[in-house]
């Protein structure tokens, strides 16, 4: 990429943040009714006035109070490691953007449009794992309980926000750099209700955070989201793996060091990403779409123009089908790690599944 075109790039990325920014700062006085509007819909469940269905098994539920970027899909991956050699067991999504309606059960056959990138990416990862999407999380858990291996445990992803259903135990992300105590509601702000849904949870674990964190600062962020009797508090960062991973296996990133490389990322802050290559040394040029992005036919022929191209886990599931066998394209596989007392939380999964059985 020439300097002029780089510069151009920055130029129109820089406008239209400032330009979103403003376009949200003029949104400010509707704040108010977002903010009642999600605190009486909350109360009205609270209160027993709208009905929520509990269960008597083994119901964890992750979300967050943000729009994203929490690393709710990481977390999810967690979960099915710790317990799927334990217990039967399934996840639910919503299956954003799918093309599909009602319930789907993902399979090897299930495409980006029938089930959506998350749930396709889980069911790749874990082929002997239940996975299923259903908008409806009721109908979705009543028809994973009717199917065989029955599982007694489903991982609701992103559901933090689905009162119809109240799990057994709440998982609440926050990501370091963007604290739901720090942040207001839509359309300002990124919340999706008050700070106050934070109650709800079990466990509120601080993703993302530096691998070198001191116990200093956790020790303010602790005060500053002021936990209940409760809750537990956990801080937990993103490891990205040393190997990129495509269809004829693994390569060390060093290997793409001197070649032309273009990372593609469809998610809600590539920044950490773009940041953990700069650090390696690798040249590459970056191109940024929103969030569960759908790639048009022009944005896919020229993504095919391209020499070699590393993506997202998620992005690899929309962008596959479209390559062919011999193309160069590669996802970044990352997982979650536990700062600190990484073993206190896996015992309180144990022993909540323990005492719902």
């Amino acid at each position: 990429m020439n300097v002029k075109k780089l510069l151009s790039i920055i130029k129109v990325s820089f406008y239209t943040f400032v330009s979103m920014n403003i376009f949200r700062k003029i949104l400010l006085p509707f704040v108010p009714i977002y903010y009642l509007v999600t605190w009486l819909r909350n109360k009205m469940y609270d209160l027993g006035i709208k009905k929520s269905k509990s269960y008597d098994f083994s119901v964890i539920a992750v979300g967050n109070l943000s729009v994203g970027g929490t690393g709710k899909s990481p977390m999810v991956e967690y979960l099915i490691r710790l317990c799927k050699d334990k217990i039967e067991l399934a996840t639910l999504s919503r299956g954003y953007k799918r093309e599909t309606k009602g319930f789907q059960l993902v399979n090897s056959h299930s495409t980006v449009s029938d089930v959506g990138d998350e749930p396709l990416q889980f069911k790749t990862k874990f082929t002997d794992v239940t996975v299923a999407v259903d908008a409806d999380r009721r109908n979705g858990i009543s028809k994973l309980r009717s199917h065989l291996p029955r599982p007694e445990l489903i991982i609701l992803d992103d559901a933090y926000q689905h009162r119809k259903v109240k799990a057994g135990f709440y998982i609440l992300l926050t990501a370091y750099y963007d604290l739901y105590c720090n942040d207001i509601v839509l359309p300002t702000g990124n919340l999706r209700e008050p700070r106050k849904g934070s109650n709800r949870a079990d466990i509120i674990v601080v993703t993302k955070c530096p691998e070198d964190i001191s116990k200093e600062e956790r020790t303010i962020i602790t005060k500053q989201l002021n936990l209940l009797p409760h809750q537990s508090l956990f801080f937990a960062s993103i490891e990205y793996r040393k190997e990129v991973t495509g269809r004829i296996g693994a390569k060390t990133i060093d290997q793409f060091i001197g070649k032309s490389v273009t990372l593609v990322t469809g998610i809600a802050n590539p920044q950490p990403l773009v940041d953990y290559y700069n650090s390696l040394g690798l040249n590459f040029d970056h191109i940024s779409f929103p969030d569960h992005h759908n790639f048009s036919v022009e944005e896919l022929e020229e993504l095919k123009k391209k020499e070699h191209i590393i993506t997202t886990e998620k992005d690899y599931m929309r962008l596959l089908s479209h390559f062919s066998e011999d193309a160069s394209l590669w996802y970044q596989p990352i997982v979650m790690n536990f700062i600190t007392a990484g073993d206190s939380f896996d015992n309180q999964i144990f022993d909540y599944i323990k005492n719902e059985a």
